[in-house]
């Protein structure tokens, strides 16, 4: 029996996958660096800052010593994109109110860090449906690592066949397999509803029956 929902929020519960890329790249330009969009979107969509930075000095030559004033810089960067274009989908307050009503326990697991999620969620008008919110901050690995998945659903009380996790890209849909849940994929905000949803609670219910 399905009891829980985890979502991941950039590309599911937020359209933020171009403001991560955006933010990421202004403070890249600082030093004359850049990410083109196909590297964004084949080696680095769905992975913390601090992942990325390191791929960039491995495979590019990006001083280290760089790494904590760029993190620091994108973060800040992130923040002005969020407080002009996050705001509330009916069809996500829709969705998380109906699930939490029929006594689903919903979470949010991501790679983003800790004041970003809360920022987020609390913009989106979300954060009150929510039993548990993670970011980057409460694990050691990221995904694709398992670890935040298997921390949220302990929190939750549950086993992993207990949970369903709405997922969007690669190293988070290999986090959320690893971690022994339901896995959802979608394409992009836009299929994270109620009906899509609940359609595949009552199809992984009915295989466990």
């Amino acid at each position: 029996m399905i009891k829980a929902v985890i979502f991941d929020m950039d590309g599911v519960l937020i359209e933020a996958k171009e403001w991560h890329y955006e933010a990421l790249n202004k403070a890249l330009n600082l030093f004359g660096y850049n990410i083109n969009r196909y590297d964004h979107l084949t080696k680095f969509d769905g992975l913390p800052t601090k992942d990325k930075l390191n791929i960039l000095s491995a495979e590019y030559s990006l001083p280290r010593e760089l790494h904590a004033f760029i993190n620091e810089m994108k973060q800040h960067y992130t923040m002005e994109i969020v407080h002009t274009k996050c705001k509330p989908l009916f069809i996500h307050e829709y969705a998380l109110s109906r699930l939490k009503s029929e006594g689903l326990l919903l979470a949010v697991a991501s790679n983003s860090i800790k004041n970003t999620v809360t920022t987020m969620m609390e913009k989106a008008s979300l954060s009150q449906y929510l039993e548990v919110m993670l970011s980057n901050e409460d694990v050691k690995k990221g995904k694709p690592d398992p670890e935040i998945y298997t921390k949220a659903i302990g929190l939750l009380g549950l086993k992993p066949e207990e949970c369903v996790v709405v997922e969007d890209n690669e190293n988070g849909i290999k986090s959320a397999t690893a971690a022994g849940a339901n896995v959802l994929v979608v394409h992009d905000v836009s299929d994270v509803t109620y009906r899509n949803i609940k359609a595949y609670i009552d199809s992984v219910s009915g295989e466990l029956k």
